[in-house]
């Protein structure tokens, strides 16, 4: 008789989004495990909470359960939206993978096929996000953000809605999440990442572990769905928004990424209505592309995107902002 194959406990919200991308994961982290996966599901205060992100704390709310059931035992291994995840690491806890990224880029999903340029005078465009409220007013001062919460499905449904007050004439979401949900049908425009930069880490996953060592089979999982690449540029992403001392819901957008053996990131701070920005961007170049050599560089192009955005006067733009 075979002797029982180890089961593998994953963590992760509940919503539909974040089953479906941590289904994804887990299915690769079993296989290259030879584990059984058992997946766990837990809701989050922000999951419940119909309060903005800013009021709740922003869009750190929705580690904070998470943390607590993998740190209780209840769990092996936690999947969070990178974006989602706080910048400062958890004393017991390290983030031992990071999957190779999704599309980084922002939609927009809007009524009768309309771009952005093309939505009329007044539209209302429903986003949560300060980044992307920021970001809408620099592009179009004339339309009007709406503040909203809800899943995918939830906020494409006020698109067009049937009650006048609901009704928006577009939401802006990220790529990533309505290509694992299926819904890239709904994209009306898609933002190109030079003008259009999405919140640090976004489109990538993180996969979060207690600080010792686990056992064999979930250690060969998490080094199989590893990308190095994708662990660089996120973190130098994330550094921005340490090395700021900003939230994750400041209005922050950081693009890197690597080509010709550099490591490339560019950095932009808006004022909360998008009127005023600045822009800071800088390459490294990694000694070789080893796990310790990317964040070496990571670190060093961080520091001096934060360095110049400081100099040229980020804090007064943005005030929560602080010199570190």
């Amino acid at each position: 008789m075979s002797p029982a194959r180890e089961v593998i406990r994953v963590g992760t919200r509940g919503s539909a989004l974040a089953l479906a991308q941590t289904k994804q994961i887990a299915e690769r982290l079993g296989k290259a495990a030879d584990a059984e996966i058992e997946i766990v599901s837990v809701t989050t205060h922000g999951d419940t909470s119909r309060a903005s992100l800013q009021e709740i704390g922003g869009t750190g709310v929705f580690a904070v359960a998470l943390r607590e059931a993998l740190v209780a035992g209840e769990c092996d291994v936690i999947v969070h939206s990178l974006k989602d995840l706080p910048t400062a690491e958890h004393p017991d806890l390290r983030l031992a993978a990071v999957p190779k990224r999704a599309d980084a880029r922002d939609a927009l999903c809007a009524r009768d096929g309309l771009t952005l340029a093309e939505l009329p005078e007044g539209a209302r465009v429903g986003t949560g996000s300060p980044r992307r409220i920021a970001q809408l007013g620099a592009a179009r001062p004339d339309v009007v953000a709406v503040d909203i919460r809800g899943n995918i499905d939830t906020r494409l449904g006020f698109v067009g809605h049937e009650d006048p007050e609901r009704r928006l004439d577009a939401v802006l979401l990220a790529c990533a999440g309505l290509g694992r949900l299926g819904r890239e049908a709904s994209v009306t425009e898609r933002f190109a990442l030079s003008g259009w930069p999405t919140a640090p880490g976004q489109g990538a996953l993180a996969l979060e572990v207690r600080d010792e060592r686990g056992s064999r089979a979930l250690e060969r999982g998490l080094a199989a769905v590893e990308h190095v690449t994708t662990r660089a540029t996120v973190l130098a992403e994330r550094l921005v928004l340490a090395d700021l001392e900003a939230g994750c819901a400041a209005p922050i957008g950081a693009t890197a990424f690597l080509e010709d053996e550099l490591l490339f990131l560019t950095a932009t701070v808006y004022s909360a209505d998008g009127t005023r920005q600045l822009t800071s961007s800088h390459a490294a170049t990694p000694e070789s592309r080893s796990a310790a050599d990317l964040a070496d560089a990571a670190r060093d192009v961080a520091g001096r995107v934060v360095a110049e955005l400081l100099g040229n006067g980020a804090a007064d733009l943005a005030p929560a902002l602080e010199s570190p």
